[in-house]
């Protein structure tokens, strides 16, 4: 783990602010994830990393590493162009423009895979696809969420929960020329995207992981029977895509299942620090500077307020990293243009000095930074470029 000292020491002539990835932990994470997988491949969700540099160093690091799940139509034509492969759109497209875009990367040999869950998406692509003269891959979503009285366990994604709503699905896609099923996909958010070991919520961890082992069987369920009613068509998935990083303990169980999703985990954000089954490196953080002292005990920082998406919680504020024992105060928390801090009594700083954060989800870091500062063995070893840097924005 890394202390104030070393990182005020190596960034002491960089401006204030900035984001920074350390390369060390991430090897360490990445190394780590592999280990996880069980010998599955795994496919970096991009949503999460959002830097071309970082993708590159992950997939180079080992053969688990493959393909990549993007986010939009418009992110996976620009990795392509960039000389990556193998793409799975993790979202259904509708744009006509965009989906054409990534048909004629196709025609030219590009590995790309849209994501539907409705007949009606079928037909649109199909449409396209037939004015275009190719053949487009599919990937079929199947929802992973689960139903209790008065509670929905999961995220609202796709509508098809199980072989009957898959099958007229699947149905259209083998009926046409212009079509062909590449694989399915179904995501457990409930168990890959909730903390279970958050502090002092005994009673939350323990319904959460109760919730989460239901979910675990019901997703083995219904993923294995859509393989088996697929294999008892004759068809041949490319790949049955599971999970994310919060998941891969169970993802990785499932013999049907070829390959697992993950993202998050390369940086470790702070949400990631309310898992009991696992824990990564913080190799991501930015840092702001201090620029007053409102009164004893409490400094104030230029900016800082980078909240993640998702409900308006507490946990999706961004939070102070380093020095440790840093506090936001309840009635302000990180702001746009400033953030007061309340110091501990072992703390002390000075105007100028940075205070690093940890943002509280991973990719959303790099839409409000040109470059990560690369890191490793004490020093500043090259800029990694976001998709900002790039001149991208994709949503």
């Amino acid at each position: 783990m890394a202390t104030y000292e070393y990182y005020k020491e190596i960034f002491a002539e960089v401006p204030r602010p900035f984001a920074l990835v350390d390369l060390d932990m991430l090897d360490d994470n990445t190394r780590a994830i592999a280990g996880a997988a069980g010998g599955k491949r795994v496919r970096l969700a991009s949503k999460s990393i959002r830097s071309v540099d970082v993708l590159t160093r992950i997939l180079g690091s080992s053969p688990i590493y493959q393909g990549i799940m993007c986010y939009t139509a418009a992110e996976a034509a620009f990795l392509a162009e960039r000389g990556f492969d193998d793409l799975l759109l993790g979202y259904p497209q509708w744009q006509p423009e965009a989906i054409r875009t990534l048909m004629n990367r196709v025609s030219e040999g590009r590995s790309i895979t849209l994501m539907v869950d409705s007949v009606e998406h079928v037909e649109h692509v199909e449409q396209l696809a037939r004015q275009g003269g190719t053949v487009m891959p599919l990937c079929i979503d199947l929802d992973m969420s689960v139903q209790y009285p008065g509670l929905h366990f999961g995220v609202w994604r796709s509508p098809v929960h199980s072989w009957e709503g898959m099958y007229p699905i699947v149905e259209r896609i083998i009926h046409s020329p212009w079509l062909c099923l590449d694989g399915i996909m179904g995501y457990e958010a409930q168990v890959a995207g909730v903390g279970d070991n958050a502090a002092g919520k005994y009673l939350k961890n323990k319904t959460v992981r109760w919730l989460k082992s239901r979910s675990i069987v019901e997703a083995a369920k219904r993923r294995k029977e859509a393989v088996e009613r697929l294999m008892a068509m004759d068809l041949r998935l490319r790949f049955v895509n599971a999970g994310g990083t919060g998941s891969m303990e169970s993802s990785r169980e499932e013999a049907w299942v070829t390959e697992i999703t993950a993202g998050s985990g390369f940086y470790a954000p702070g949400l990631f620090d309310h898992y009991a089954s696992f824990r990564y490196q913080p190799a991501a953080a930015y840092a702001v500077e201090v620029v007053r002292f409102p009164k004893a005990g409490i400094v104030t920082c230029m900016g800082g307020g980078y909240t993640a998406s998702g409900t308006a919680d507490a946990d999706k504020l961004a939070q102070p990293y380093l020095p440790s024992g840093l506090e936001l105060f309840a009635l302000e928390g990180a702001g746009e243009v400033q953030t007061p801090l309340r110091l501990p009594a072992h703390v002390e700083l000075n105007l100028g000095d940075p205070v690093f954060f940890r943002h509280a989800k991973a990719g959303e870091l790099c839409e409000r930074f040109k470059v990560l500062h690369a890191v490793s063995q004490g020093r500043i070893v090259g800029e990694y470029a976001t998709y900002r840097g790039m001149g991208a924005c994709f949503l």
